[in-house]
């Protein structure tokens, strides 16, 4: 009979003890929540935002000539999208600063690891990559139109000539800093330079090369804009010069909300990367 309560009371607490939650729980509805948080005054801020502006064109606060408004925005954003100017011109932007991205990354990597490789390189090379990385690069537009002419190929080196540099010395110095008792382990067992970069080097930097790509893909779209200013006669670059220049001002902010939504959604493209990176390692 003894046995049989003691049995029932061990069942019942460890019952008990299951039906409430956990720290781990805890923890994880307290973050959700924080989350949810963060995102609705993230919401309510802009709702705000678009509020105010809409009701101080409406009342004469403000000059919507100069000002414009988010519902004469959206009406020009919506004729874009009838006329078909919407794709053409996004399409262009998007791709230039996909192929100037690419190319930043495939370069860097190259460059890095070249840099790598050869100390006396590395040595040579560091004082005109710190310059060049903190050369003005709208100051070299010019040149690369005056060297390339206008097109296409003009406004993907202004894309790359922004990040490029930062970038490569980001991606030196994450090389540099690696384990240095793995890189022993490899010499020791027989390895060469080759197979330290390879097995160790490269794994290892993984999450720095994954930082650098979340900078220069921002990187990368501000230069492409830089260079459809001067050298472009589709994009939204050469919208937003166009609009100023003709006093379009639905067209310049228009096409200056578009940059940003391309940017946040470029942006969380390389988060969703570096999210599965994490979760399989």
């Amino acid at each position: 009979m003894n046995t049989q309560r003691k049995t029932d009371k061990a069942s019942m607490s460890g019952t008990a003890r299951r039906d409430g939650p956990t720290a781990q729980e805890l923890y994880i509805k307290n973050h959700h929540r924080h989350h949810h948080i963060i995102t609705a005054l993230r919401v309510l801020i802009l709702v705000l935002f678009l509020t105010i502006w809409e009701t101080a064109g409406r009342m004469g606060m403000i000059d919507t000539f100069f000002f414009s408004s988010p519902s004469m925005v959206a009406s020009f954003f919506l004729k874009m999208v009838f006329e078909g100017s919407f794709f053409t011109h996004t399409g262009i932007t998007l791709l230039e600063t996909l192929l100037s991205f690419l190319l930043i990354t495939v370069i860097s990597i190259l460059a890095a690891t070249a840099l790598w490789y050869s100390k006396t390189l590395s040595e040579i090379s560091e004082p005109y990559l710190v310059v060049l990385n903190s050369l003005p690069k709208s100051a070299l537009a010019p040149l690369f139109i005056v060297w390339l002419g206008t097109g296409i190929n003009t406004i993907i080196v202004a894309g790359i000539s922004v990040a490029i540099f930062g970038s490569v010395i980001s991606l030196y110095a994450g090389f540099k800093h690696v384990d240095a008792e793995k890189l022993k382990l490899i010499y020791t067992l027989g390895g060469n330079r080759f197979d330290a970069f390879h097995k160790v080097v490269l794994p290892s930097c993984v999450p720095v090369l994954l930082s650098n790509m979340k900078v220069n893909i921002g990187f990368a779209l501000v230069g492409v804009i830089i260079g459809e200013f001067l050298a472009a006669r589709r994009g939204l670059g050469y919208l937003i010069i166009y609009g100023s220049q003709v006093f379009q001002l639905n067209m310049v902010i228009t096409s200056i909300i578009i940059l940003c939504v391309i940017a946040m959604v470029l942006y969380q493209c390389i988060q969703w990367l570096e999210h599965l990176y994490k979760k399989k390692n």
